[in-house]
């Protein structure tokens, strides 16, 4: 619920709907980003859509052609800077 809250702060134009029974983020109808759990290492992350066009260390493209995670762990704090500093790169991409 943090993280849903923290991704709706970040613009005025963040909308929340269930598409492919995730719960995805879209800015002014365009999708942007998603929130899911890892299969493999069993975390929480954040879908960016557009994220090949992001340039970030702790980003993972994995098998995706267009989209990058970011993983978040469950046991310890959000990383505020990190995923603000990372869905402010994707907004600027809109």
């Amino acid at each position: 619920m943090a993280l849903r809250a923290f991704i709706l702060k970040q613009d005025e134009h963040l909308t929340e709907e269930w598409k492919y029974k995730l719960p995805f983020f879209y800015h002014k109808g365009k999708m942007f980003c998603y929130l899911w759990i890892h299969k493999k290492y069993r975390q929480p992350y954040i879908g960016i859509v557009e994220g090949k066009r992001i340039d970030h260390p702790d980003l993972l493209t994995e098998k995706r052609a267009r989209m990058k995670i970011l993983l978040i762990d469950p046991e310890k704090d959000l990383p505020v800077k990190k995923i603000g500093q990372i869905l402010g790169t994707a907004l600027s991409l809109y």
